[in-house]
């Protein structure tokens, strides 16, 4: 049966010659982006000084305008390929339970798929493509542009990146790939192709431009960097490739935003240099990404002016870890840190994915404003440790947290957990159906528990300490995405909250 599913599957992405799919994740955000400062000279210099950029020139003759990018596409198109996969899904509904529809309903049921991947090495058969395009599947087929079929298999994944690593056995054939570009060359008015399989109707090349750089908060990760393109990009375009005009893979090809599911010009692909990150991890199978060990948040007009800047780009370092890498470096509160090997760093989302690009033991140059002077300041990229141990803990009863699952943050399980969460403090991991919490939503995963009773909590052993006088009436305090909450419980069931001010 789930070999039938599929074949129908497949003859949907046949509808056009060389068929290529993807399904893209249509998605409403919002965004912020930051612009220059005060010290762009110096950090466009030193961003100079790593390589020759390309001199850009618009069309000077009608000879040029009616120039092809068919060479670029044919190039490429053979490297991009269709992904069909197959999940058995098994009815779990309460009606289940009655006779008479286990009788209609005993056959489990098949979900098909289609996606899109790009090859990315041809003589080991590795090909990337989005997490959500083979998340749970069962059954893994790849086809390529020439019809070639292999069965896949999943190396590697993260779905903080939505990225998937996937191999077959090309049976001792050199499979057409694309080479990786260097997204940090990408400028926005740089002319790009989207190659994906939209709606199913067959393998199509949409041609646009690089809107945007460095969108961030499109997917549920804190090192997400995205690629704005307008190129058309449509439900069926996940884990297909945004191609320079080079030849070479600039992105993978993730997100669109729309109201309707359908293009509305503005699409997100997971830069290359991401990918090129990704890749690497997938060698010891874990994904972990370079660590300085200092916090920061974004400027704003006031703290921009005060130090001598004229826009408000950078991030304002309010903590360094004692021992860690910024700490050696001589990184300190109240530096703001400009620029990474001459790259802008203009908010914490940028400062993450460029330290999240680079390889743990690098050494990188920080540009580094202090008392108004800018500075460069070396420092050698670490691994993150997880000290404090997680610990992880299930809350006993006899309180209104009982059931709940907390851990210890630490720097290694913070990036773990991938969701923007400081590297100190009481996580609360899971929340339990049945637990007085899930009723309430407070607290619930992702909350830091800060106080409990008027006793600040900074470890699960802080929080055990507090519990046993809390059986009959607590009130706690929970750090949501940095907005604090507070909430009291008493026997035999009042509860409430309400929103504390910004300290």
């Amino acid at each position: 049966m789930l070999a039938a599913m599929v074949e129908r599957t497949k003859a949907l992405g046949y509808l056009a010659v060389g068929a290529v799919a993807g399904l893209a994740l249509a998605l409403t955000v919002n965004w912020q982006n930051g612009n220059g400062g005060a010290l762009a000279h110096q950090a466009s210099e030193l961003a100079r000084d790593a390589a020759p950029a390309v001199e850009r020139t618009v069309p000077g003759s009608a000879a040029q305008i009616s120039l092809s990018f068919a060479p670029v596409a044919r190039a490429a198109q053979p490297a991009v390929v269709n992904i069909f996969t197959a999940k058995v899904v098994r009815n779990r509904d309460a009606m289940m339970a009655d006779p008479f529809f286990r009788f209609f309903n005993s056959q489990p049921r098949v979900s098909n798929s289609l996606g899109s991947g790009v090859i990315v090495d041809g003589a080991k058969g590795l090909i990337i493509t989005n997490n959500h395009v083979v998340e749970g599947a069962d059954q893994i087929i790849v086809a390529l542009a020439d019809r070639r079929e292999y069965a896949a298999r999943l190396l590697f994944a993260d779905a903080r990146l939505d990225l998937a690593l996937l191999k077959v056995d090309p049976r001792g054939a050199a499979l057409p790939a694309l080479k990786l570009g260097d997204s940090d060359r990408a400028q926005v008015g740089d002319l790009v192709l989207a190659i994906g399989n939209p709606f199913g109707v067959g393998q199509t090349v949409t041609q646009g431009i690089v809107s945007a750089l460095a969108r961030t908060g499109i997917g549920v990760s804190d090192t997400q960097f995205f690629i704005q393109t307008d190129a058309a990009i449509n439900p069926g375009n996940s884990g297909g490739a945004l191609l320079g005009m080079n030849g070479e893979l600039l992105g993978i090809n993730s997100a669109i935003l729309s109201r309707g599911g359908g293009s509305n010009g503005v699409g997100f692909a997971v830069p290359s240099n991401m990918v090129r990150m990704f890749l690497r991890a997938a060698d010891s199978g874990k994904l972990v990404t370079a660590w300085i060990g200092a916090e920061g948040e974004a400027l704003t007009s006031d703290t921009a002016r005060e130090a001598g800047l004229d826009r408000p780009t950078g991030v304002l370092m309010t903590g360094v870890s004692p021992g860690s890498p910024a700490a050696a470096a001589g990184l300190r509160a109240g530096d703001i840190v400009y620029a990474i090997d001459g790259k802008e760093v203009s908010d914490p989302g940028s400062l993450r994915y460029r330290i999240a690009t680079l390889p743990v033991g690098e050494r990188v140059k920080l540009t580094v404003v202090r008392d108004g002077k800018a500075r460069n300041v070396e420092l050698a990229l670490a691994a993150p440790p997880e000290v404090p141990a997680r610990q992880l803990t299930q809350v006993p009863n006899g309180n209104f947290l009982a059931g709940i699952t907390v851990a210890n943050l630490s720097p290694a399980f913070a990036q773990e957990l991938g969701a923007g969460l400081p590297e100190r403090g009481v996580v609360v991991v899971r929340v339990p159906g049945g637990a007085p919490a899930a009723r309430t939503g407070f607290p619930a995963p992702g909350d830091l528990i800060e106080m409990v009773n008027g006793t600040p909590v900074r470890t699960v052993g802080d929080l055990g300490a507090v519990l046993p006088n809390a059986r009959a009436a607590m009130r706690f305090v929970v750090n949501r995405g940095g907005q604090r909450v507070e909430c009291a419980f008493q026997v035999p069931g009042s509860f409430g909250c309400r929103q504390l001010a910004v300290s």
